[in-house]
């Protein structure tokens, strides 16, 4: 089922043996659109520290009480490594963090080449081995395709020729956890309409300008179907949405 992100913003997040605290925003990879991480207020417990949960933690979500299950416990999360949210997360924290909870990595530095993506990484392997052999070799300081949600709304959506509105939202599948669309407010052009694009349409992301630049034109943008947030995107509107922009393949 496709889901807003922000709908899932303060849903609870329950460890194996007691409440963690609620979901503040997420983190995501601008090449492959996937969900890495969920950044968790934990409250009192914990001095009102914020936490990064790995994705590959989640078990079973409830989604009636709106309560996200992982497969840690609350002294795991305890002792993980610091999380500062201001900053972007490197690439020697997420080692950290993987070590920490004994997860497997979802990158592969064979394949990456920082342009192309990462490769899928998902073996069973010896912790203590990948450790030291990342304590062995050069990292990068830090990943530059790991960004959060919360910090790219707003950002204006810039077309072939010119502005066209800015982003509202994103619309995630809840089981790839992939981000299948971006929410597009157009009302400083278009009063009252919101509309949809697609991750693929983006050619690229200027973070100093706050800027996305899609390779659509403003005119295409504007006379696409209009996006109803109270409604789940069905078939119909799905079809419609590709025919305007001459495409009939899914968006996840």
């Amino acid at each position: 089922m496709q889901r807003s992100v922000n709908s899932l913003i303060g849903y609870t997040i329950s460890a194996k043996d007691g409440e963690l605290g609620k979901v503040n925003e997420f983190y995501f990879d601008d090449l492959t659109w996937s969900i890495r991480y969920l950044v968790v207020e934990t409250g009192s417990w914990l001095s009102e520290r914020k936490v990064l949960i790995p994705h590959a933690a989640l078990g079973i979500t409830d989604w009636k009480s709106q309560t996200f299950q992982v497969n840690l416990t609350m002294e795991q999360v305890r002792n993980s490594p610091d999380f500062e949210s201001e900053k972007t997360v490197s690439r020697q924290h997420e080692i950290k963090l993987f070590t920490h909870y004994g997860l497997p990595v979802y990158w592969d530095y064979v394949f990456y080449d920082g342009s192309i993506g990462m490769g899928a990484y998902t073996p069973i392997i010896d912790m203590k081995t990948v450790k030291e052999e990342n304590d062995s070799v050069p990292q990068p300081p830090d990943d530059p395709h790991l960004r959060s949600t919360k910090h790219v709304e707003g950002y204006y959506i810039h077309a072939n020729d010119g502005e066209i509105g800015h982003v509202e939202d994103y619309i995630v599948d809840d089981e790839k956890w992939n981000i299948c669309f971006i929410i597009v407010d157009t009302t400083n052009w278009l009063p009252g309409r919101k509309v949809l694009i697609l991750p693929r349409w983006i050619k690229r992301i200027d973070w100093g300008e706050s800027k996305v630049y899609v390779n659509l034109m403003q005119e295409s943008i504007k006379n696409s179907p209009e996006f109803d947030s109270s409604q789940p995107i069905g078939d119909e509107y799905a079809r419609e949405l590709f025919k305007h922009y001459g495409e009939d393949s899914k968006p996840c």
